[in-house]
Protein backbone atom coordinates (compact mmCIF):
# COMPACT_ATOMS: atom_id res chain seq x y z
CA UNK A 1 0.00 0.00 0.00
CA UNK A 2 0.95 3.66 -0.62
CA UNK A 3 2.59 5.01 2.69
CA UNK A 4 0.93 8.22 2.04
CA UNK A 5 -2.57 5.73 2.02
CA UNK A 6 -1.61 3.91 4.38
CA UNK A 7 -0.63 7.20 7.16
CA UNK A 8 -4.42 8.47 6.18
CA UNK A 9 -6.10 5.35 7.15
CA UNK A 10 -4.38 5.34 10.56
CA UNK A 11 -5.20 8.56 11.23
CA UNK A 12 -8.77 7.87 10.39
CA UNK A 13 -8.20 5.05 13.03
CA UNK A 14 -6.81 6.99 15.28
CA UNK A 15 -9.38 9.91 15.46
CA UNK A 16 -12.29 7.43 15.61
CA UNK A 17 -10.73 5.47 18.65
CA UNK A 18 -10.15 8.81 19.89
CA UNK A 19 -14.28 9.54 19.29
CA UNK A 20 -15.19 6.42 20.80
CA UNK A 21 -13.08 7.09 24.14
CA UNK A 22 -14.25 10.42 24.28
CA UNK A 23 -17.83 9.98 24.01
CA UNK A 24 -17.70 6.97 26.72
CA UNK A 25 -15.65 9.14 28.72
CA UNK A 26 -19.11 11.60 28.99
CA UNK A 27 -20.76 8.82 30.82
CA UNK A 28 -17.60 8.25 33.01
CA UNK A 29 -17.57 11.61 33.99
CA UNK A 30 -21.16 11.90 35.08
CA UNK A 31 -20.20 8.72 37.33
CA UNK A 32 -17.42 9.90 38.68
CA UNK A 33 -18.47 13.61 39.34
CA UNK A 34 -15.49 14.63 36.99
CA UNK A 35 -16.00 17.45 34.01
CA UNK A 36 -15.44 15.56 31.00
CA UNK A 37 -13.04 17.83 29.62
CA UNK A 38 -10.34 16.68 31.67
CA UNK A 39 -10.39 13.07 30.08
CA UNK A 40 -10.65 14.98 26.38
CA UNK A 41 -7.41 16.98 27.06
CA UNK A 42 -6.06 13.27 28.78
CA UNK A 43 -6.94 11.53 25.76
CA UNK A 44 -4.96 14.34 23.39
CA UNK A 45 -1.85 14.64 26.00
CA UNK A 46 -1.64 10.45 26.10
CA UNK A 47 -1.29 10.48 21.62
CA UNK A 48 0.70 13.82 21.54
CA UNK A 49 4.11 13.53 20.91
CA UNK A 50 5.42 13.69 24.92
CA UNK A 51 4.24 10.91 25.75
CA UNK A 52 3.12 7.65 23.00
CA UNK A 53 4.02 9.94 20.37
CA UNK A 54 0.92 8.67 18.01
CA UNK A 55 0.08 12.14 16.64
CA UNK A 56 2.73 14.60 16.58
CA UNK A 57 0.84 18.67 16.75
CA UNK A 58 2.47 21.54 17.31
CA UNK A 59 1.05 24.05 14.99
CA UNK A 60 -0.51 27.07 16.98
CA UNK A 61 -2.54 28.65 13.74
CA UNK A 62 -4.45 25.26 13.38
CA UNK A 63 -4.70 24.69 17.01
CA UNK A 64 -6.36 28.56 17.09
CA UNK A 65 -8.46 27.98 14.22
CA UNK A 66 -10.30 24.51 15.42
CA UNK A 67 -10.44 26.15 18.88
CA UNK A 68 -12.14 29.38 17.30
CA UNK A 69 -14.57 27.04 15.43
CA UNK A 70 -15.37 25.04 17.77
CA UNK A 71 -16.11 27.97 20.31
CA UNK A 72 -18.68 29.48 18.11
CA UNK A 73 -20.55 26.28 17.42
CA UNK A 74 -20.68 26.00 21.75
CA UNK A 75 -21.75 29.50 21.91
CA UNK A 76 -24.82 29.25 19.72
CA UNK A 77 -25.78 25.94 21.03
CA UNK A 78 -25.67 27.43 24.40
CA UNK A 79 -27.60 30.96 22.91
CA UNK A 80 -30.27 28.55 21.00
CA UNK A 81 -31.23 26.78 24.45
CA UNK A 82 -31.47 30.17 26.34
CA UNK A 83 -35.02 31.69 26.72
CA UNK A 84 -35.45 35.45 26.96
CA UNK A 85 -37.87 34.95 29.67
CA UNK A 86 -35.33 32.79 31.67
CA UNK A 87 -32.43 35.52 31.24
CA UNK A 88 -34.23 39.00 31.00
CA UNK A 89 -34.58 39.15 34.77
CA UNK A 90 -30.69 38.54 35.30
CA UNK A 91 -29.86 40.40 32.29
CA UNK A 92 -27.57 43.14 34.59
CA UNK A 93 -26.09 40.56 37.17
CA UNK A 94 -24.92 38.62 34.01
CA UNK A 95 -23.57 41.43 31.67
CA UNK A 96 -22.02 42.97 35.38
CA UNK A 97 -19.97 39.88 35.66
CA UNK A 98 -19.45 39.39 32.62
CA UNK A 99 -17.57 42.48 31.80
CA UNK A 100 -16.85 44.44 35.14
CA UNK A 101 -16.47 40.52 36.63
CA UNK A 102 -13.87 40.11 33.91
CA UNK A 103 -11.89 42.92 34.56
CA UNK A 104 -11.22 42.93 38.12
CA UNK A 105 -10.45 39.37 37.79
CA UNK A 106 -7.91 40.09 35.45
CA UNK A 107 -6.54 43.25 37.11
CA UNK A 108 -6.10 40.92 40.29
CA UNK A 109 -5.07 37.92 38.95
CA UNK A 110 -2.18 40.67 36.67
CA UNK A 111 -1.14 41.69 39.56
CA UNK A 112 -0.59 37.98 41.35
CA UNK A 113 1.38 37.13 38.02
CA UNK A 114 3.82 40.53 38.55
CA UNK A 115 4.82 39.18 41.82
CA UNK A 116 4.75 35.23 40.87
CA UNK A 117 6.82 35.81 37.47
CA UNK A 118 9.75 37.85 36.00
CA UNK A 119 7.40 39.58 33.97
CA UNK A 120 6.12 43.57 33.31
CA UNK A 121 3.28 45.38 34.44
CA UNK A 122 1.73 44.67 31.18
CA UNK A 123 2.91 41.27 30.62
CA UNK A 124 1.36 40.34 34.19
CA UNK A 125 -2.22 42.06 33.31
CA UNK A 126 -1.82 39.94 30.14
CA UNK A 127 -1.65 36.85 32.02
CA UNK A 128 -4.41 37.94 33.84
CA UNK A 129 -6.70 38.48 31.26
CA UNK A 130 -5.83 34.78 30.09
CA UNK A 131 -7.72 33.33 32.46
CA UNK A 132 -10.11 36.17 33.22
CA UNK A 133 -13.60 35.02 31.76
CA UNK A 134 -15.54 31.40 32.46
CA UNK A 135 -15.45 29.34 30.03
CA UNK A 136 -19.22 28.17 28.67
CA UNK A 137 -18.62 24.88 27.53
CA UNK A 138 -17.87 23.70 31.33
CA UNK A 139 -20.53 26.17 32.38
CA UNK A 140 -23.31 24.74 30.21
CA UNK A 141 -22.22 21.43 31.18
CA UNK A 142 -21.27 21.66 35.05
CA UNK A 143 -25.03 22.82 35.16
CA UNK A 144 -27.05 20.49 33.10
CA UNK A 145 -29.15 18.74 35.75
CA UNK A 146 -28.00 19.89 38.76
CA UNK A 147 -31.26 21.69 40.20
CA UNK A 148 -29.46 24.78 40.50
CA UNK A 149 -31.75 27.93 41.40
CA UNK A 150 -32.87 29.03 38.01
CA UNK A 151 -31.66 32.76 38.80
CA UNK A 152 -28.22 31.37 39.45
CA UNK A 153 -28.40 28.97 36.79
CA UNK A 154 -29.48 31.92 34.44
CA UNK A 155 -27.21 34.18 35.71
CA UNK A 156 -24.10 31.72 35.69
CA UNK A 157 -25.21 30.85 31.69
CA UNK A 158 -25.57 34.48 30.75
CA UNK A 159 -22.49 35.35 32.19
CA UNK A 160 -20.64 32.35 30.88
CA UNK A 161 -22.19 33.26 27.25
CA UNK A 162 -21.39 37.04 26.89
CA UNK A 163 -17.85 37.43 28.87
CA UNK A 164 -15.55 35.58 26.34
CA UNK A 165 -16.01 38.86 24.39
CA UNK A 166 -14.46 41.15 26.99
CA UNK A 167 -11.69 38.54 27.42
CA UNK A 168 -10.56 38.15 23.82
CA UNK A 169 -10.77 42.34 24.06
CA UNK A 170 -9.00 43.07 27.31
CA UNK A 171 -6.24 39.81 25.35
CA UNK A 172 -5.58 41.15 22.28
CA UNK A 173 -5.66 44.84 23.56
CA UNK A 174 -2.52 43.90 26.29
CA UNK A 175 -0.85 42.30 23.48
CA UNK A 176 -0.68 45.16 21.42
CA UNK A 177 0.64 47.15 24.23
CA UNK A 178 3.12 44.30 25.13
CA UNK A 179 4.15 44.31 21.62
CA UNK A 180 4.30 48.36 22.31
CA UNK A 181 2.18 49.21 19.22
CA UNK A 182 0.54 52.00 21.56
CA UNK A 183 -3.39 51.69 22.92
CA UNK A 184 -4.13 55.03 25.00
CA UNK A 185 -6.80 54.85 27.21
CA UNK A 186 -9.46 56.94 24.82
CA UNK A 187 -8.57 54.29 21.99
CA UNK A 188 -9.33 51.61 24.45
CA UNK A 189 -12.36 52.80 25.16
CA UNK A 190 -13.18 53.40 21.89
CA UNK A 191 -12.02 49.86 20.42
CA UNK A 192 -14.57 48.44 23.32
CA UNK A 193 -17.24 50.40 22.38
CA UNK A 194 -16.89 49.23 18.38
CA UNK A 195 -16.24 45.74 19.23
CA UNK A 196 -18.88 45.27 21.87
CA UNK A 197 -21.50 47.63 19.99
CA UNK A 198 -20.86 45.96 16.45
CA UNK A 199 -21.00 42.21 17.51
CA UNK A 200 -24.62 43.29 19.43
CA UNK A 201 -25.50 44.47 16.46
CA UNK A 202 -24.38 42.18 14.06
CA UNK A 203 -25.94 39.16 15.99
CA UNK A 204 -28.85 41.54 16.02
CA UNK A 205 -29.37 41.58 12.29
CA UNK A 206 -28.14 38.53 11.41
CA UNK A 207 -30.04 36.57 13.99
CA UNK A 208 -33.68 38.50 12.47
CA UNK A 209 -32.67 37.37 8.96
CA UNK A 210 -31.42 33.88 10.21
CA UNK A 211 -34.62 33.56 12.02
CA UNK A 212 -37.21 34.92 9.26
CA UNK A 213 -35.43 32.16 6.71
CA UNK A 214 -35.50 29.08 9.01
CA UNK A 215 -38.86 30.07 9.34
CA UNK A 216 -39.81 30.47 5.94
CA UNK A 217 -37.35 28.91 3.40
CA UNK A 218 -38.80 25.05 2.25
CA UNK A 219 -36.00 22.98 2.23
CA UNK A 220 -36.45 19.51 0.70
CA UNK A 221 -35.03 17.44 3.81
CA UNK A 222 -35.52 18.61 7.40
CA UNK A 223 -31.59 17.73 7.78
CA UNK A 224 -30.52 21.25 5.71
CA UNK A 225 -32.08 23.14 8.62
CA UNK A 226 -29.89 22.11 11.78
CA UNK A 227 -26.65 23.02 8.98
CA UNK A 228 -28.30 26.22 7.38
CA UNK A 229 -29.00 27.51 11.31
CA UNK A 230 -25.37 26.31 12.37
CA UNK A 231 -24.08 28.24 8.98
CA UNK A 232 -25.81 31.38 10.40
CA UNK A 233 -23.55 31.36 13.04
CA UNK A 234 -20.20 31.24 11.01
CA UNK A 235 -21.42 34.23 9.22
CA UNK A 236 -21.68 36.37 12.52
CA UNK A 237 -18.62 35.46 13.60
CA UNK A 238 -17.09 35.74 10.31
CA UNK A 239 -18.41 39.18 9.61
CA UNK A 240 -18.14 40.61 13.26
CA UNK A 241 -14.67 39.59 13.25
CA UNK A 242 -13.75 40.92 9.56
CA UNK A 243 -15.70 44.19 10.49
CA UNK A 244 -13.35 44.80 13.88
CA UNK A 245 -16.05 43.63 15.98
CA UNK A 246 -16.78 40.84 18.14
CA UNK A 247 -17.21 37.82 16.22
CA UNK A 248 -17.99 35.94 19.39
CA UNK A 249 -20.57 38.72 20.49
CA UNK A 250 -22.58 38.10 17.34
CA UNK A 251 -22.90 34.83 17.61
CA UNK A 252 -23.73 34.29 20.99
CA UNK A 253 -26.38 37.19 20.40
CA UNK A 254 -27.87 35.64 17.08
CA UNK A 255 -28.27 32.21 18.95
CA UNK A 256 -30.34 34.17 21.16
CA UNK A 257 -33.02 35.51 18.66
CA UNK A 258 -32.99 32.13 16.78
CA UNK A 259 -33.57 30.62 20.15
CA UNK A 260 -36.38 32.88 20.62
CA UNK A 261 -37.90 32.62 17.68
CA UNK A 262 -40.74 30.77 16.30
CA UNK A 263 -39.25 28.05 13.98
CA UNK A 264 -40.04 25.36 12.07
CA UNK A 265 -38.25 22.10 12.82
CA UNK A 266 -37.01 23.27 16.20
CA UNK A 267 -35.96 19.73 17.71
CA UNK A 268 -33.86 18.84 14.79
CA UNK A 269 -31.94 22.39 15.21
CA UNK A 270 -31.74 21.64 19.28
CA UNK A 271 -30.71 17.93 18.45
CA UNK A 272 -28.22 18.46 15.91
CA UNK A 273 -26.46 21.63 18.42
CA UNK A 274 -26.28 19.15 21.15
CA UNK A 275 -24.59 16.60 19.18
CA UNK A 276 -22.18 18.72 17.20
CA UNK A 277 -21.23 21.08 20.30
CA UNK A 278 -20.19 17.53 22.19
CA UNK A 279 -17.87 17.11 18.52
CA UNK A 280 -16.96 20.35 19.04
CA UNK A 281 -15.93 20.17 22.63
CA UNK A 282 -14.48 16.64 21.99
CA UNK A 283 -12.23 18.01 18.94
CA UNK A 284 -11.26 21.04 20.91
CA UNK A 285 -10.07 19.38 23.96
CA UNK A 286 -8.23 16.67 22.52
CA UNK A 287 -6.18 19.30 20.26
CA UNK A 288 -5.43 21.12 23.24
CA UNK A 289 -4.17 18.23 24.68
CA UNK A 290 -1.90 17.16 21.88
CA UNK A 291 -0.57 20.43 21.51
CA UNK A 292 0.54 20.99 25.11
CA UNK A 293 3.81 19.05 26.40
CA UNK A 294 3.13 17.52 29.59
CA UNK A 295 6.67 17.89 30.12
CA UNK A 296 6.54 21.49 30.05
CA UNK A 297 3.13 21.87 32.02
CA UNK A 298 4.37 19.54 34.78
CA UNK A 299 7.62 20.91 35.72
CA UNK A 300 8.20 21.81 39.32
CA UNK A 301 8.61 25.64 38.79
CA UNK A 302 5.59 25.87 36.70
CA UNK A 303 3.09 23.70 39.38
CA UNK A 304 4.20 25.63 41.72
CA UNK A 305 3.57 29.01 40.23
CA UNK A 306 0.67 27.78 38.64
CA UNK A 307 -0.80 26.25 41.87
CA UNK A 308 -0.58 29.92 43.40
CA UNK A 309 -2.00 31.61 40.84
CA UNK A 310 -4.90 29.33 40.35
CA UNK A 311 -5.57 29.48 44.41
CA UNK A 312 -5.61 33.38 43.78
CA UNK A 313 -8.01 33.30 41.42
CA UNK A 314 -10.10 30.69 43.39
CA UNK A 315 -10.23 32.47 46.26
CA UNK A 316 -9.11 35.96 45.70
CA UNK A 317 -9.65 37.38 42.72
CA UNK A 318 -13.04 35.45 41.49
CA UNK A 319 -14.98 36.45 44.71
CA UNK A 320 -14.09 39.65 45.18
CA UNK A 321 -15.17 40.15 41.35
CA UNK A 322 -18.16 38.44 42.29
CA UNK A 323 -19.33 40.53 44.93
CA UNK A 324 -18.50 43.75 44.00
CA UNK A 325 -20.21 43.12 40.53
CA UNK A 326 -23.32 41.88 42.11
CA UNK A 327 -23.54 44.69 44.74
CA UNK A 328 -26.92 45.88 45.04
CA UNK A 329 -28.57 43.51 42.47
CA UNK A 330 -30.21 41.70 45.26
CA UNK A 331 -28.32 38.20 45.82
CA UNK A 332 -27.59 37.11 49.36
CA UNK A 333 -25.01 35.87 50.17
CA UNK A 334 -25.10 32.56 50.44
CA UNK A 335 -25.46 33.15 46.59
CA UNK A 336 -22.71 35.37 46.02
CA UNK A 337 -20.66 32.46 47.90
CA UNK A 338 -22.20 30.46 45.15
CA UNK A 339 -21.21 32.47 42.26
CA UNK A 340 -17.84 33.41 43.04
CA UNK A 341 -17.03 29.36 43.51
CA UNK A 342 -18.28 28.48 39.82
CA UNK A 343 -16.36 30.70 37.73
CA UNK A 344 -15.18 27.66 35.99
CA UNK A 345 -11.91 27.97 33.75
CA UNK A 346 -12.08 25.86 30.48
CA UNK A 347 -11.63 25.59 27.17
CA UNK A 348 -11.33 29.96 26.49
CA UNK A 349 -8.63 30.68 28.27
CA UNK A 350 -6.40 28.10 26.77
CA UNK A 351 -7.48 29.42 23.48
CA UNK A 352 -6.61 32.82 24.22
CA UNK A 353 -3.11 31.79 25.25
CA UNK A 354 -2.81 30.62 21.84
CA UNK A 355 -2.77 34.52 21.14
CA UNK A 356 0.52 35.28 22.28
CA UNK A 357 1.86 32.19 20.81
CA UNK A 358 0.75 33.98 16.87
CA UNK A 359 2.15 37.38 18.00
CA UNK A 360 5.32 35.59 18.54
CA UNK A 361 5.69 37.14 21.91
CA UNK A 362 8.49 36.78 24.58
CA UNK A 363 6.64 34.60 27.03
CA UNK A 364 4.59 32.94 24.90
CA UNK A 365 5.03 29.85 26.34
CA UNK A 366 4.99 30.54 29.45
CA UNK A 367 1.73 32.04 29.43
CA UNK A 368 0.44 28.83 27.95
CA UNK A 369 2.10 26.51 30.31
CA UNK A 370 0.62 28.30 33.40
CA UNK A 371 -3.05 28.94 31.68
CA UNK A 372 -3.18 25.38 30.60
CA UNK A 373 -2.43 24.68 34.39
CA UNK A 374 -4.83 26.90 35.89
CA UNK A 375 -7.44 25.68 33.61
CA UNK A 376 -6.65 22.37 34.87
CA UNK A 377 -6.46 22.62 39.02
CA UNK A 378 -9.67 24.70 37.99
CA UNK A 379 -11.57 21.85 36.99
CA UNK A 380 -10.11 19.31 39.26
CA UNK A 381 -10.89 21.31 42.17
CA UNK A 382 -14.15 23.59 41.50
CA UNK A 383 -15.41 21.63 38.59
CA UNK A 384 -15.63 18.90 41.05
CA UNK A 385 -16.98 20.13 43.94
CA UNK A 386 -19.78 22.72 42.65
CA UNK A 387 -23.18 20.52 43.36
CA UNK A 388 -21.86 19.44 46.76
CA UNK A 389 -21.27 23.48 47.13
CA UNK A 390 -24.98 24.14 45.81
CA UNK A 391 -26.68 21.42 48.34
CA UNK A 392 -24.39 22.79 51.21
CA UNK A 393 -25.72 26.19 50.44
CA UNK A 394 -28.94 25.29 49.96
CA UNK A 395 -28.92 26.56 46.43
CA UNK A 396 -30.31 23.25 44.99
CA UNK A 397 -34.31 23.46 44.13
CA UNK A 398 -36.90 20.78 42.47
CA UNK A 399 -37.55 22.22 39.24
CA UNK A 400 -40.47 23.86 38.16
CA UNK A 401 -41.16 22.87 34.26
CA UNK A 402 -40.46 20.55 32.08
CA UNK A 403 -39.55 21.48 28.17
CA UNK A 404 -41.39 20.37 25.31
CA UNK A 405 -39.59 17.96 23.28
CA UNK A 406 -40.56 17.09 20.11
CA UNK A 407 -39.95 14.70 16.84
CA UNK A 408 -40.34 15.19 13.35
CA UNK A 409 -43.18 12.93 12.00
CA UNK A 410 -43.78 13.94 8.56
CA UNK A 411 -41.54 15.19 6.13
CA UNK A 412 -40.74 18.41 4.98
CA UNK A 413 -42.78 19.52 1.87
CA UNK A 414 -45.96 17.33 3.33
CA UNK A 415 -48.18 18.78 6.42
CA UNK A 416 -45.46 19.77 8.71
CA UNK A 417 -46.29 17.95 12.32
CA UNK A 418 -44.60 17.16 15.37
CA UNK A 419 -44.80 14.33 18.09
CA UNK A 420 -44.28 17.02 21.19
CA UNK A 421 -43.54 14.55 24.73
CA UNK A 422 -44.55 17.06 27.91
CA UNK A 423 -44.21 15.67 31.33
CA UNK A 424 -46.43 17.15 33.97
CA UNK A 425 -44.45 18.59 36.71
CA UNK A 426 -46.14 20.12 40.33
CA UNK A 427 -45.60 23.46 39.04
CA UNK A 428 -47.24 23.43 35.50
CA UNK A 429 -50.12 25.12 35.29
CA UNK A 430 -51.72 21.87 33.83
CA UNK A 431 -51.67 20.15 36.92
CA UNK A 432 -54.81 19.06 38.39
CA UNK A 433 -56.59 20.69 35.44
CA UNK A 434 -58.92 18.72 33.27
CA UNK A 435 -58.06 18.49 29.39
CA UNK A 436 -61.06 20.64 28.00
CA UNK A 437 -59.78 23.28 30.67
CA UNK A 438 -56.41 23.75 29.04
CA UNK A 439 -58.16 25.45 25.66
CA UNK A 440 -55.55 23.79 23.41
CA UNK A 441 -55.84 24.62 19.95
CA UNK A 442 -58.38 22.72 18.14
CA UNK A 443 -55.96 21.22 15.91
CA UNK A 444 -53.58 19.59 18.43
CA UNK A 445 -54.18 16.31 19.50
CA UNK A 446 -53.34 14.27 22.57
CA UNK A 447 -52.63 11.46 21.14
CA UNK A 448 -51.65 8.87 24.47
CA UNK A 449 -51.36 9.98 28.50
CA UNK A 450 -48.95 7.49 30.48
CA UNK A 451 -49.28 7.61 34.22
CA UNK A 452 -47.22 5.64 36.72
CA UNK A 453 -46.12 3.30 33.61
CA UNK A 454 -49.68 2.74 32.38
CA UNK A 455 -51.59 3.88 29.44
CA UNK A 456 -54.21 6.12 30.04
CA UNK A 457 -56.44 6.84 27.28
CA UNK A 458 -56.92 10.82 26.73
CA UNK A 459 -60.75 12.61 26.85
CA UNK A 460 -61.83 16.19 27.73
CA UNK A 461 -62.75 14.84 31.17
CA UNK A 462 -59.68 13.52 32.05
CA UNK A 463 -57.86 15.33 35.34
CA UNK A 464 -54.05 15.48 35.02
CA UNK A 465 -51.70 14.81 37.66
CA UNK A 466 -48.52 15.16 38.40
CA UNK A 467 -45.99 12.78 36.59
CA UNK A 468 -48.28 12.23 33.52
CA UNK A 469 -46.34 12.21 30.36
CA UNK A 470 -48.30 13.67 27.65
CA UNK A 471 -47.48 12.77 23.89
CA UNK A 472 -49.09 15.42 21.28
CA UNK A 473 -49.45 15.58 17.46
CA UNK A 474 -49.50 19.33 16.63
CA UNK A 475 -47.78 21.78 14.10
CA UNK A 476 -44.86 23.13 14.10
CA UNK A 477 -46.59 26.95 14.60
CA UNK A 478 -48.88 25.67 17.64
CA UNK A 479 -45.53 25.03 19.31
CA UNK A 480 -45.25 28.38 21.29
CA UNK A 481 -49.34 28.49 21.93
CA UNK A 482 -48.67 25.03 23.78
CA UNK A 483 -45.69 25.86 25.83
CA UNK A 484 -47.38 28.69 27.00
CA UNK A 485 -50.48 26.80 28.04
CA UNK A 486 -48.36 24.21 29.79
CA UNK A 487 -45.37 26.59 31.40
CA UNK A 488 -45.15 26.15 35.04
CA UNK A 489 -46.62 28.69 37.50
CA UNK A 490 -44.36 31.45 39.16
CA UNK A 491 -43.28 30.92 42.19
Amino acid sequence: MIQEIYNSNLFILIVSLLLICSILAVQFSVKVNAPSLLFFILFGMIAGSDILGIINFSNPEIAQLVGMMALVIILFDGGMQTQWKTIRPVAAPAISLATVGVLLTSALVGVAAYFLFDLNWAEAFLMGALVGSTDAAAVFAMLAGKNITSRLEATLEGESGANDPMAVFLTTALISVVNQEGTGILEFIGQFILQMGGGLLIGLLIGKIASKSLYRIKLSSSGLYPLLAISFAYLAYSIGSLLNASGLLAVYVTALVIGNSQLKQRSPILRFNEGFSWIAQIGLFVILGLFVAPSDVFSFSIMVKGLFLSLILMFIARPVAAFLSVTGMKFKFKEKLFLSWSGLRGAVPIVLALFPLLADLENSALYFNIVFFVVLTSTLIQGTTIPKVASKLGLVSTPNTNPIYTMDLLSVGKTELEVAEYQITEHSNATDKKIKDLHLPETVNITLILREGNTVPPSGSLTLKTGDTLYMLLQDDEMKAVEEIFEAEEE
